[in-house]
């Protein structure tokens, strides 16, 4: 018989204790073991003391804000985080997207969708954690290598900074090349979600162009499916300006 697993830890940052404190009361109740943290330095220390398995972190933060919180946790090792913000335009999602965050949720937001989220980002990080060197081959098209064992990528030659979503988005892509694939599948089978808001996928096909495009406004990899989603193509031809995301 195995003996059981113990819980995941989660911490949870936030400076408003209402928030922290259902947040933190819906994840005891699904049985994970829970952090507090008002504020970014703490938060610093306490992830320093006892890695956590998965960070739950409040984008708006007084003295160092989650982003800059988010920078400092990945500086000793990758760590789940998903970045909840008050506001939810565009540009908060990038950012957040930008310094790595698995996952964002916008406020006022379901508890109950956040254990959900938490679940599946969880899963997906142990999933990575199981690949081991040789199990799974590296990929490779259009000049591009993605070694899921290493969680490493190139282009030509020349290391790719991408963030784990974006190589698991990149790596399905890769794995079904010439497949028109809709923004709904995506969601499912990179993000592990059967509801959402699709502009996540839209937002990282965009971040994930800039960095493997010769060009990010003509894209030859990732192209464009109107009505369906995005097709990876191997051969890179020219797509033409329109496009787009």
């Amino acid at each position: 018989m195995h003996p059981t697993q113990p819980p995941a830890r989660v911490l949870v940052v936030d400076d408003d204790p209402t928030v922290a404190e259902i947040v933190a009361g819906y994840l005891d109740r699904a049985g994970f073991a829970v952090e507090r943290a008002a504020d970014g330095p703490t938060a610093l220390e306490r992830a320093t003391a006892a890695r956590p398995d998965l960070v739950v972190l409040d984008l708006m933060l007084p003295g160092m804000d989650g982003l800059e919180v988010c920078r400092r946790l990945r500086e000793h090792g990758p760590v789940p985080v998903i970045m909840l913000t008050a506001r939810g335009d565009e540009e908060d999602r990038i950012l957040g997207l930008e310094t790595g965050a698995d996952d964002y949720v916008t406020k006022p937001f379901s508890p109950r969708e956040l254990v959900l989220r938490v679940e599946s980002v969880l899963r997906r990080a142990r999933v990575r954690a199981a690949v081991t060197p040789g199990s799974t081959p590296p990929l490779r098209a259009a000049g591009l290598i993605l070694d899921p064992a290493s969680r490493r990528a190139a282009k030509n030659g020349t290391e790719l900074s991408l963030t784990l979503r974006e190589f698991d988005l990149l790596a399905f892509l890769l794995r079904h090349p010439g497949r028109a694939c809709g923004r709904e599948e995506l969601m499912r089978e990179v993000w592990g979600w059967e509801f959402g808001d699709l502009s996540t996928v839209t937002v990282h096909v965009r971040r994930l162009r800039a960095k493997v495009e010769d060009d990010p406004g003509r894209p030859r990899l990732i192209r464009t499916v109107w009505g369906v989603g995005y097709r990876f193509e191997a051969d890179g031809a020219d797509s033409g300006a329109a496009d787009r995301a």
